[in-house]
């Protein structure tokens, strides 16, 4: 299996990508979440000046951050800086969205701005609408500016729901989906996104990769497997389950219906800790600060070994590579590592094990 990593946009984020690409990692990622990290635009520019071979990937922008014209200047203009390397991964916005006390956006609405970034992309026009003032746009400065030669690869973000998987068949890209490590879940959206595509031609530029972000811990002899260690490497993705379910309670409450008794209990602290209640109007504001950054000592009870277990890789080197290797099966292509607490160390661990 490839391996990559993905990081939060921050000065230097420059240097982590050309370490990554001197261990042999695949890709290099970097959030869009506009109102917690900084810009991946900006980022993913310095790094496609000091890298020459590592594909560099945004993920996830969405139609309810970016207009379609906006989006696909950005990835052309990095196009034109790393040329064939960038991927894209686009979504409903269910994070970014969320951070801003939004709701995401729809399935088809998706779907049409996945349409708009690889007709612009590939130097075609493409249906532009601004409500009832439809246009036909393209790209219309030439040369250097911008690359629509090259191929971009788009991935789609899906997390349990069929809807996205449905549109990464139709428009035959990729998918990528967060902390969801069984092959079970996957075999399910593969089978979809199959069926999907049934009828519809293949994008010429296409490509069809899957990629899971995750994280990683080794375990040294004797240690335990939900010591503070391995709480602290995988503290936020948990934090960032228990964050999703404290926030969409009320408002949507299938995802945390589906949470046991000890996980609702934990969504319960971490609503109180955070001094909100899941129907506050600035609920955002309380539970998203520091998302997907390193967890604080006092919040390590909420790191629960069942949630650990579910989105994280942690074990010894055996363990690792067998659950990496039933991934492998489930047809993922890609394992991508969000590190928090060192992490040139933890690509070095990742560049160990899989390449």
């Amino acid at each position: 299996m490839r391996a990559g990593v993905v990081v939060a946009a921050q000065p230097g984020v420059e240097d982590l990508a050309v370490r990554a690409e001197e261990l042999g990692l695949h890709s290099f990622w970097v959030n869009d979440t506009p109102m917690v990290h900084g810009d991946p635009f900006v980022a993913l520019s310095l790094c496609a000046k000091a890298t020459s071979r590592i594909r560099l990937g945004i993920g996830v922008t969405s139609p309810a951050l970016r207009s379609a014209p906006a989006a696909a200047s950005g990835l052309a203009s990095l196009n034109a800086l790393a040329p064939g390397r960038i991927i894209c991964a686009v979504g409903t916005g269910n994070t970014a969205r969320r951070t801003l006390g939004m709701r995401p956006t729809t399935a088809a609405r998706l779907e049409n701005f996945t349409v708009a970034l690889q007709d612009l992309c590939a130097g075609r026009s493409t249906e532009y609408r601004e409500g009832d003032r439809v246009r036909d746009i393209r790209f219309l400065h030439a040369g250097a500016h911008v690359n629509t030669a090259d191929p971009i690869e788009f991935v789609v973000a899906a997390l349990l729901g069929p809807k996205a998987a449905a549109v990464a068949g139709r428009r035959g890209t990729g998918l990528i989906s967060f902390g969801l490590l069984d092959p079970t879940a996957w075999h399910a959206m593969h089978d979809t996104r199959r069926h999907a595509a049934q009828g519809t031609p293949r994008h010429p530029d296409s490509r069809a990769d899957s990629y899971v972000v995750t994280s990683l811990h080794l375990l040294d002899e004797d240690e335990d497997p939900h010591g503070d260690a391995a709480r602290d490497a995988t503290g936020h993705l948990v934090l960032s389950l228990l964050a999703f379910a404290a926030d969409t309670a009320a408002d949507t409450p299938a995802f945390a219906e589906q949470l046991g008794p000890e996980e609702s209990e934990a969504v319960r602290r971490l609503l109180d800790r955070r001094g909100t209640t899941a129907t506050a109007p600035d609920r955002h504001t309380k539970l998203y600060p520091n998302y997907l950054g390193r967890i604080a000592p006092q919040d390590r009870d909420l790191v629960l070994p069942s949630l650990m277990n579910n989105l994280a890789l942690v074990g010894t080197r055996d363990d690792l590579l067998a659950r990496i290797a039933t991934l492998e099966q489930a047809g993922v292509d890609e394992l991508l590592i969000q590190p928090v607490i060192d992490p040139p160390t933890e690509m070095a661990l990742l560049a160990r094990l899989l390449t």
